[in-house]
Formats: structure tokens, sequence, C-alpha cells
């Protein structure tokens, strides 16, 4: 398969998000079932959640390794390519194999209707690589919510519910225990539940949704210590529960191979430190309060340069004032996603919160905001994952690599 075939394939895949997102199981389960998928025997520890659900899947999935099991790890959205979505221990999808899976998708779905969503078929594309790859176990992150996620369709040998908090109250509901009731309906009957303490609105309906099914619920009391390649307060309660997770799928690992898959762990833009820049894909309330938590453990009375961006249909007032308490100035921007707000809308929204005023500029995309920034000082880029990986791949001169997304 040539270079230009392999991009028109892709290009083809990113077109279906078009289709928007539909939550509902029927698409995703005949195209499972057509494909024979998941491959037999294959195991699955599947993780919902608002926040902390790629950074909990991250955690496992390095323990794993250091315990030398080749898991599978799905997760999104990407930061700066589509195949960062799909990997296992050894590495990454490549390109030349989603071309020839989306060939394959693309010929079996041409006549469906409703035709399947971008994330219907980007998470088939993934088991078909991964009963390719072999891999016994696979660590699953839900695209959104998680009772109509296409995610949803497989039966785990573990769920995994990280913190609930207000995000897609469009989609999920408009209050926590409606959203709650989403995100727990990847429980499965008898299947372990690991969760950790959390609101009580939403906790009510995670334990009532464990007793019905008869679910085994595990309620993470503490957060572990130690050293992590994740930093924050909440990094802590994150690799609490994916230890919990990993000892209630069977897995019998020694403290050593735990402790390195804790310190060796990578997961970017959660409070990764490139020079003087910071970056987070902080982008709802709760996200917001942690980052400001983490900001003063790491920097103290330090404040940061922020650049900040945000998509569409999120409550961007509500992060802009959790985080003002960090910021000396702001540099607000827009970047290269079609959801992405425009500068000057996000000046609109900080100005109408009437808090005390600081130095503000706006710019059209991000490599702007970031030459205009006055290193050495502590720079801060949050708001949006979209707005993360596009100033990740500028920053490590991997811009050519870019796949902008909606999804």
């Amino acid at each position: 398969m040539t270079h230009d075939t392999a991009h028109r394939e892709i290009d083809w895949l990113y077109s279906t998000q078009l289709f928007g997102i539909k939550l509902g199981l029927d698409n995703v389960q005949r195209l499972l079932s057509e494909l024979n998928l998941p491959a037999a025997g294959q195991k699955f520890i599947h993780v919902a959640g608002t926040n902390g659900k790629g950074s909990t899947c991250a955690f496992m999935h390095s323990i794993l390794q250091a315990a030398g099991i080749n898991a599978g790890l799905f997760t999104s959205p990407h930061l700066i390519h589509f195949g960062e979505r799909i990997r296992d221990a050894e590495r990454t999808i490549m390109p030349e194999e989603i071309a020839a899976s989306i060939t394959r998708l693309r010929n079996r779905v041409s006549d469906w209707n409703p035709h399947p969503t971008f994330f219907e078929l980007t998470f088939a594309l993934a088991l078909e690589w991964f009963a390719q790859r072999q891999n016994e176990w696979v660590v699953l992150e839900t695209g959104l919510g998680g009772r109509l996620d296409a995610t949803n369709a497989i039966t785990p040998a573990v769920s995994v519910i990280t913190p609930i908090g207000w995000d897609h109250m469009d989609m999920l509901g408009d209050t926590l225990a409606k959203i709650a009731a989403e995100k727990a309906g990847i429980i499965k009957p008898g299947v372990p539940v690991i969760t950790l303490r959390q609101e009580a609105e939403a906790l009510d309906v995670i334990t009532r949704t464990a007793n019905d099914r008869k679910a085994p619920l595990t309620i993470v009391e503490t957060p572990l210590a130690g050293e992590f390649g994740l930093v924050g307060p909440h990094q802590r309660w994150n690799a609490a529960m994916a230890v919990a997770a990993l000892r209630a799928a069977g897995f019998d690992l020694d403290d050593d191979v735990i402790t390195r898959g804790l310190r060796e762990v990578q997961w970017p833009a959660r409070f990764q430190k490139i020079g003087p820049i910071i970056i987070d894909g902080a982008h709802n309330l709760d996200a917001a309060r942690v980052l400001t938590q983490t900001w003063r453990e790491q920097f103290r009375d330090t404040k940061a340069e922020i650049i900040f961006g945000a998509v569409s249909g999120k409550d961007t007032a509500t992060v802009l004032r959790e985080l003002a308490p960090i910021a000396t100035s702001w540099h607000f921007t827009g970047f290269d996603s079609p959801r992405a707000l425009p500068a000057e809308t996000l000046r609109q929204i900080w100005d109408s919160l009437g808090l005390e005023s600081r130095p503000l500029t706006t710019h059209a995309c991000v490599v702007d905001a970031l030459e205009a920034v006055r290193y050495p000082r502590p720079t801060l880029i949050a708001g949006s994952l979209y707005l993360a990986g596009e100033a990740l791949a500028f920053i490590e001169n991997n811009s050519t690599a870019f796949e902008r997304s909606a999804q």
C-alpha cells in the first residue's frame, strides 16, 4: 500500500466524524459480530468516568508491561496522530495497518444505514489489531459515557469507574446522578467493579447498580504513596484504582513490579513538563480544580502565563474561574479543531466573570501564543486535549505528523 493510499484511507475515517456521535450499541454489535470480534479468550479491563480515565488506563498498562505482559491499550482522543489510540506494550499501530483495516471496514459498511460512526469504526479497528497481535489482555477506555458507548459491546473481567463530574451534560444528563447512571452502565452482572470515594450522589448510583447486578464492588479509600511518573494528588488515587483493578482481574503482582510500573508510566499532556512549559488537557471544572492544586504543589506561589483554548459546548467560564488564581497573564488562542472557540469569544467569557484583571492577549493559533510568552517564566497550556496535542506537536518539532480531529 502506497503512502498516498494510506493517507486517503485515514482521511476517509476522519470524514466519518460528520456522522457525529451516536450513542447506542446496535451498530457496533452488528459490526463486531460480522468481524468475529473480540478474539476468543481475550480479556478486558473497562474504564469509564469523567476525569482520570486515561491516566488510570496508563498506570494499568505500564504495570502490566513491567510484569512482562504485552497488553493492548485503547484510549481517546489522540494528541498528535491517530495511531496513539491503539497500542500494546511493544508498539503503536502503524499507518499501513490502520489503512488496510480501514479498507476492509469501508467495504463492509458502505451500504449500512445508519452508517457506523468514527468511534465505532475506530473501536472495531482496534479490536481487529488486538486480535492480530494476540494480546490476551486489553485495557479499554470508554469514549463518551459508558452505557451506550461503543466499548460497552464487550464484557470485561473488571469494570473501573473513575471520578464522576460535570461534562458532556448535553448527552449524559444534567444531574450528577444521571451522569453517574450512564458511567455505571459499564457494570456487568457478576463482574467486579472498582471505584473510589467520590460525590455521594454519584457513589450511590454506582453502589446501587453494582448491587442490582450482583457485581462485587471495591471502593478505594486511600491513595497510594510513592514515586509516580505522573504528578499531582489525583494521580495517587488513579494509581490506587489501577492496582486494585489489576488485583481484581486476578493478577498476583510483586510490589517491585507495581512500583516500577507506576514510576515508569508515561501519559502525555497530563501536567507534562517540557522545560518551562507545562501541558495539561484540563477542560472541565474538576480537571481544572485538580490542575490548580497540582500547580500549587509543584510551584507554590509562582504563577503561570496561561495559554488557554477551549472547544464549544464546555463550561469554559467555570474552568477559567478555577484557573484564575494561578494565572499571572492569559494568552487566549484558537487551534486547529472544528470545535475550537475563537480567542475573542474566550476574552468575552473572561470579561463576563468580573474577576481581577490580568494582562490578556488573543492569538489566532497556538504557535503565535507560544511565541508571545516570556520565557523562562513558567507557562501552562490548558483548556483542551486538542489544544494540548497541537502544542505538543509544535514543541516537539513534529507538526507535520499532527492530525486534527473532532472526536
